[in-house]
Order: C-alpha cells, then structure tokens, then sequence
C-alpha cells in the first residue's frame, strides 16, 4: 500500500478495502489535525473534525467522487467540518446564553417534581414506541442536534424522508403527551 498513489488508494477504498482506508487515514491524520489544531488551539475539536472526516469518508466511499487531489480534498473536507462544529457551538452558547438569561424560578415544589418526572417517563415511553427508523431520526434531531442533511448522509436516506420521520415522530410525541398536557393546563 505504501507505494500507491492516493488516487490508485481512493479506487481500493471505494471497493471496500479497509487497508486501503487505512493508509488514506495513516497519511493524512497527523497531517489534518494539525491544520484544524493550529486554527482552534482545541485538541478535542481537532481530533473530532478528523474523525468526523474519515468516518464520513469511509461511509460515503462507494459514492465518492473526488475532483483534483485528494490532499486538496481532504483539507477542504476538514475545513467545512470545522464551519459546521462552530456553528454548532454558536448554537449551543446562544441556548447557554438564553437559559441563563431567564429570570431564576422558585424552588421547585414536591409535587412539580413529581410532575416533571411523569413527564419525562411518558416521553421516554412515547420514545420507545416509535418505529425504529422513526426513532433513530428523531433522536439524533432532537438529543444530538444534527441537521437533517447530517441525519441524511450518516442514515443513508434523503432529507424529505428524514423531515417525514420527524413529522411523524412529533405527531405520535404531541398525541402520546396529549392527555397529561390537559392535566397540567
């Protein structure tokens, strides 16, 4: 293998060949963390940026195709992950943000936690009953923040039936939930 180019590598890889794989990510591992490392200073960014880019690499081998060099592909590849893990973090320190700018409750009485409770064991019931593909889906919308487009590629399905699975999911959630929102109302 160490003797191939990258791209007589690429055309293994995409037939299956994990050790091709392999030398793809012994070649460019090293190489790709520290361009991510030397943006964000961030050790657990840089290395989640590269394993992002080689676990979609590996998933969507079969439909790869790359134009140019696969180093240029591969440093582009890694940027726009590291665009889409600041926008995520954008997100989530703006939520941070609006949460603690919310003006502090009072205590939490027995019988609210008991109500949260319920709550939370009827949503996680109602969870639990959804279809299994369904459920994927909604779990990584909902509990990992993945955009429908990341649901999509790491599912192997379209965005249209990714939206569908979640249009489903919150109508059964919304129908599960009717009755002990009556109650709480």
């Amino acid at each position: 293998m160490h003797d191939l180019t990258n791209e007589e590598i690429l055309v293994l890889m995409q037939q299956g060949h994990e050790n091709a794989f392999e030398e793809l990510y012994n070649r460019y591992w090293k190489k790709l963390y520290n361009a991510i490392y030397s943006r964000t200073k961030s050790a657990e960014w840089a290395e989640g940026i590269v394993q992002d880019f080689f676990t979609s690499l590996w998933l969507k081998r079969e439909k790869l195709q790359i134009t140019g060099t696969f180093e240029a592909y591969a440093f582009t590849a890694v940027r726009y992950h590291l665009f889409h893990y600041i926008q995520k973090e954008v997100t989530r320190k703006k939520y941070k943000d609006s949460l603690k700018s919310l003006p502090a409750s009072h205590s939490n009485s027995t019988e609210e936690a008991v109500l949260l409770n319920d709550l939370n064991n009827r949503l996680s019931g109602a969870i639990a009953r959804l279809p299994e593909k369904c459920r994927s889906v909604f779990e990584l919308s909902r509990r990992q923040h993945k955009t429908n487009r990341e649901i999509a590629e790491e599912l192997g399905i379209s965005e249209k039936t990714v939206e569908n699975h979640l249009t489903r999911a919150l109508r059964h959630l919304r129908l599960s939930l009717k009755e002990i929102f009556l109650f709480l109302f």
